[in-house]
């Protein structure tokens, strides 16, 4: 990985399903430190929303280059979205806020399970517009309920939903990562957070997919 913590020793290591990870609970609010909550032993066990914890101690630049803000000139964006599902408020919000610099609208969700659900019901709603109207997906790899790879796959095997073309993005990184991207049917994986490196990939896939 990227990014981690430095700690003086590790009392216990367990191994978890994401459909063990569970969002944090609702009366939690908005200004705590945590991306989930699992239970283990019979105690709950939170887990630190690393990139909030990042983005205070040392913040990245967000700021997109004029030069990959130009790539986005000659797109139809008015009537498209992109879908992004992450757990972190505040990976989601720096992600919107690239995708808002180029002028392309965005939903959010907080777990694939959660942006599964919605292109479903979208699908049901649009029919076959609805690749059209939500042409990519920018996922985390590490959610609770259900994963960024289990979230590829599953869009992947659905024939209303496969032409969606997908960024996985995440502060994981290696040679395993890679490979799990390709496995999964993804078309990207990118690690957390460069806005231009990220940004030019989605004017790339929005424009493969206005060209399909």
């Amino acid at each position: 990985s990227v990014q981690g913590f430095l700690v003086s020793s590790v009392d216990k290591i367990v191994n978890l399903t994401w459909e063990q990870i569970k969002p944090p609970p609702q009366g939690a609010g908005k200004s705590h430190y945590l991306t989930a909550v699992t239970e283990i032993e019979n105690k709950l066990v939170q887990i630190i929303d690393v990139e909030k914890v990042y983005a205070e101690i040392m913040p990245v630049d967000e700021d997109v280059s004029e030069e990959t803000k130009a790539q986005s000139q000659g797109l139809s964006l008015d009537k498209i979205l992109v879908l992004v599902a992450d757990d972190s408020a505040v990976a989601r919000n720096q992600v919107k806020r690239a995708l808002d610099s180029i002028n392309v609208k965005s939903e959010l969700m907080k777990d694939g399970q959660e942006a599964l659900d919605w292109l479903r019901n979208k699908a049901k709603e649009w029919g076959d517009d609805v690749t059209r109207r939500v042409p990519l997906l920018i996922s985390d790899i590490e959610m609770p309920r259900m994963d960024g790879y289990t979230l590829a796959a599953e869009i992947k095997a659905e024939p209303a939903l496969r032409p969606i073309h997908i960024i996985l993005h995440s502060s994981l990184s290696g040679v395993f990562n890679e490979t799990m991207v390709k496995k999964v049917g993804a078309d990207q994986f990118i690690a957390k957070f460069h806005p231009d490196e990220l940004l030019t990939a989605v004017n790339h896939w929005l424009a493969a997919s206005q060209l399909a």
